[in-house]
């Protein structure tokens, strides 16, 4: 997720007005400010939202999952740790003492970053899915999903039962379900389409479908 995204979530969603909505949704992060700009646009253009993980949502694509009333799972589904990065390293490591006195400009970025996502994960858990839970639990599962207590890796897999235990609202659907099949389906002829087309990403609704290109690679400067 970066800072064009929001752009293309308000094309998608222009069309809703209130409906029930699902979001498929598959997306290895990004950057937290695009992250809550496109949770805004959600709360207010999907109020009834299910997130569907077909395939994976990781880092800042499992706090989007987070405004869904419940998230939609199957045996291949995976969520992850929230934990930013910043210069590919997590911010969990950046953020330790210890290395304030090699960066200082790094480590407070970092610890700044980790406090920004898990103030707005609280936010829509709070809001959402746990919002009759006691605030400790709250910030029990929030510290769970921030930090290496939990989970090792920013690359942690947290499947279907997983996520059910942390007390994530999930609607587990079986492989052999026509509706899951339907997902993966879906899911897959978009995987097929940006691996033909050379598509970064996939924007798409009833309405319009938008499509943004892999950048070239540029060439070689001349010697």
């Amino acid at each position: 997720m970066d800072a064009i995204d929001p752009t293309y979530f308000v094309e998608m969603l222009e069309d809703v007005k209130g409906a029930p909505v699902d979001l498929l949704l598959e997306t290895t992060g990004g950057f937290t400010d695009a992250a809550e700009r496109v949770v805004s646009i959600l709360e207010q253009m999907a109020p009834d939202l299910r997130v569907v993980v077909a395939g994976s949502a990781k880092s800042n694509g499992t706090v989007l999952c987070l405004v869904g009333k419940t998230i939609v799972m199957g045996a291949s589904s995976e969520l992850g740790p929230i934990e930013p990065q910043l210069s590919q390293v997590p911010c969990t490591i950046l953020a330790m003492p210890d290395f304030e006195k090699q960066n200082y400009i790094l480590h407070h970025l970092a610890k700044y970053a980790l406090e920004q996502t898990k103030k707005l994960a609280t936010r829509l858990l709070r809001n959402g899915m746990k919002k009759d839970a006691p605030d400790d639990k709250i910030e029990e599962l929030v510290r769970k999903l921030s930090t290496r207590e939990t989970y090792f890796s920013h690359g942690s897999v947290i499947d279907h039962v997983e996520a059910t235990a942390l007390g994530l609202k999930v609607e587990y659907l079986p492989p052999d379900s026509e509706l899951w099949q339907l997902f993966r389906l879906l899911a897959c002829m978009y995987e097929a389409d940006s691996r033909q087309n050379r598509y970064l990403k996939i924007f798409e609704g009833n309405r319009l479908s938008s499509a943004i290109e892999v950048p070239p690679v540029p060439a070689p400067a001349p010697t």
